[in-house]
């Protein structure tokens, strides 16, 4: 559904009041929104790498670019800084958030590769970004913290760190939003590739986009299985959301970065968003930043 390609793109979140699709591209450093009505992709390019974005109820956006939290200002384009963290971490970058089910803000960190394939170890943590610009640090020693979801009666966090090939399941505690108590719920196969963004749908079941494995898998945490798997038309795919009027429509995000020219050749598709229909499952709404 979009053409205009995303050499990162990532976190998809559906916006009900502007009935449009947000999104961020991660490397060309820009916050994207667009319109299924107009078929038109604005964007706002902020002065690092952004890793998520996220609604904030008092309109506008969350993001976490580089290693700060800030907020965006849509109409002004202001970037508004909360908080710097990590600042004795120079090749660390924010990746993947989302906002729990109380208004807090979590998004966890990453070290960038500093050749093809070679990257620090165990230099990334999870973070929570409380309504009254509070932080606290939830996990350390991850290595790309990623997709991440709760349960639809609150008692659950999901959590991909994407170098585990796995997604983890914590318990979470509503009231003080803190997480304990990690286990193993998924582990990918090895034609599903590495795990990279994650959604909930109305069912409790988990979609995990599946990156250079050109796929999502719906999972059932219950049983630990994975019981369905959507292909889709390029290999780098990044993330998932629900969204359309009922949310009965999964928007798709990929990326081009990290294919060479002869891939890239056979990959027209290739950092492109794609709408997924007749799912028969729907989503639920996003939550907004309570500040």
């Amino acid at each position: 559904v979009v053409k205009e390609k995303n050499r990162m793109g990532e976190c998809p979140v559906w916006e009900e009041r502007e009935n449009a699709l947000v999104y961020v591209d991660i490397n060309s450093q820009k916050v994207c929104r667009w319109s299924p009505v107009t078929n038109e992709v604005q964007s706002v390019s902020v002065d690092a790498r952004v890793g998520s974005v996220a609604l904030r109820q008092c309109g506008g956006y969350v993001i976490a670019l580089g290693t700060r939290f800030a907020f965006l200002d849509w109409d002004t384009q202001a970037v508004t800084t909360i908080l710097e963290l990590e600042q004795d971490k120079p090749n660390n970058r924010f990746n993947d958030g989302k906002v729990d089910p109380k208004g807090r803000f979590f998004a966890g960190t990453m070290a960038e590769e500093t050749a093809p394939g070679v990257r620090a170890r165990r230099q990334g943590a999870l973070y929570t970004l409380f309504p009254d610009h509070s932080v606290i640090k939830q996990l350390d020693q991850l290595d790309i913290s990623n997709g991440l979801d709760w349960s639809l009666d609150h008692r659950t966090f999901f959590h991909i760190d994407s170098l585990s090939y796995a997604v983890h399941a914590f318990n979470y505690d509503v009231h003080t939003g803190k997480i304990a108590c990690p286990k193993l719920m998924y582990h990918l196969e090895k034609e599903e590739q590495m795990p990279d963004g994650m959604c909930i749908d109305a069912e409790g079941k988990l979609w995990v986009a599946c990156i250079d494995g050109g796929r999502v898998i719906r999972i059932d945490p219950e049983t630990g299985k994975r019981i369905q798997t959507v292909r889709l038309p390029t290999p780098r795919i990044t993330s998932c959301c629900f969204g359309g009027r009922d949310y009965s429509e999964m928007y798709v995000t990929s990326a081009y970065d990290g294919l060479d020219e002869a891939t890239l050749a056979k990959e027209p598709h290739a950092g492109e968003i794609f709408k997924i229909t007749g799912l028969g499952v729907k989503g639920i709404p996003q939550n907004f930043y309570a500040a």
